[in-house]
């Protein structure tokens, strides 16, 4: 009989040090200290994220990580900020996500050698722009969607943020954003009543024979009347509670056994699916309103400090950028190193 016995947390930090002797010729022996204490306060936040991954110490056996572990330590070693020894145990946590995907691999190993390069106004940036353009509300709920906004938002500024073209200037040289002189940015006004348009759109007039057909509709495919709910942002209309119409898809049915008592959980039908997307197909399509829509959905938002907030500074940036791959994964690091409740980067 062969039994196979998974690497557990000891042998792991075995071979953190193991690594970490090929760090001593690098330093004075006055440097030696300061470098090992900072290596062993990033070894401890690594060993508790990779602990929480099923299956993830099994990583530290294999070469190519072994040798991204040493450049982190590396690095660890030479950068101050206590919040680089977070930031290099999330990279390194989505390393072993990411397995065999050589293109993400490529991206964390380039954002390993920038963590102690990148300033701490241009990160916070960085983390801020990824988040506008990756996290957005799943509840079909206008109110809450605002109110799980304000609160990711108020997690992730953590400081105040940079003015002016420097940050940006920063991130370009370190190949985390590319900067289009030639472009400008959607101000925010323009850019969430898009991607939340299931917020946005006009809905169905109230008790109109439109109303009387969606509520047949939704009868007839055993879907629960309460979906349709009353628009907020204009009180004449009803709505489908969802964000995004993509969103459809993923509306779950739950009911009471009758027998155990359990909640079941059940995904829609495509005759479900397709009955939903009729209604949607339902709504109005008058602009006016809609762009009243707009001017209260801001409304809305502009009573929440973390959102009006974000607002003022995005819609001062000047210049156009994306965000390549290298300051995505390092973008999202550190946006879960400040909210551990986000999902991993696709």
């Amino acid at each position: 009989m062969v039994v196979h016995v998974g690497i557990d947390e000891k042998r792991a930090r075995e071979i953190c040090q193991e690594m970490n002797l090929q760090l001593r010729k690098d330093y004075s022996r006055e440097a030696l200290e300061i470098a090992h204490s900072r290596v062993n306060e990033f070894e401890n936040k690594l060993m508790e994220k990779m602990a929480q991954v099923n299956g993830a110490m099994e990583a530290f056996t294999d070469p190519s990580f072994q040798l991204l572990l040493l450049e982190a330590q590396r690095i660890a070693a030479a950068t101050e900020r206590p919040a680089d020894y977070d930031l290099l145990s999330e990279l390194l946590v989505h390393r072993f996500n990411k397995g065999e995907n050589r293109n993400a691999r490529a991206g964390i190993s380039l954002a390993v050698e920038i963590v102690d390069k990148v300033s701490d106004e241009a990160l916070l940036a960085l983390t801020v722009a990824h988040a506008v353009n990756s996290f957005f509300p799943m509840t079909g709920d206008i109110a809450r969607g605002l109110d799980t906004l304000d609160s990711l938002f108020g997690k992730i500024i953590y400081h105040e943020l940079p003015n002016g073209q420097e940050w940006l200037d920063h991130l370009d040289i370190l190949n985390a954003v590319r900067i289009n002189g030639l472009g400008s940015m959607k101000k925010l006004t323009q850019f969430y009543p898009e991607v939340l348009h299931g917020y946005i759109d006009v809905g169905i007039l109230k008790d109109s024979d439109d109303h009387k057909k969606a509520v047949h509709i939704l009868n007839e495919n055993k879907i629960p009347p309460g979906i349709l709910v009353e628009h907020i942002l204009n009180q004449k209309f009803v709505r489908l509670e969802i964000a995004q119409k993509q969103n459809i898809k993923n509306i779950t049915l739950s009911r009471q056994d009758l027998y155990s008592g359990k909640l079941v959980v059940n995904n829609l039908s495509e005759a479900q699916i397709s009955a939903l997307m009729e209604i949607y197909a339902m709504y109005s399509q008058d602009a006016s309103i809609k762009n009243s829509n707009i001017d209260s959905f801001m409304l809305e938002w502009n009573k929440r400090p973390n959102l009006q907030n974000l607002m003022s500074w995005w819609d001062s940036i000047s210049t156009a950028f994306n965000i390549t791959s290298v300051g995505r994964v390092l973008a999202h690091s550190n946006a879960q190193r400040c909210d551990r409740d986000l999902p991993p980067m696709n």
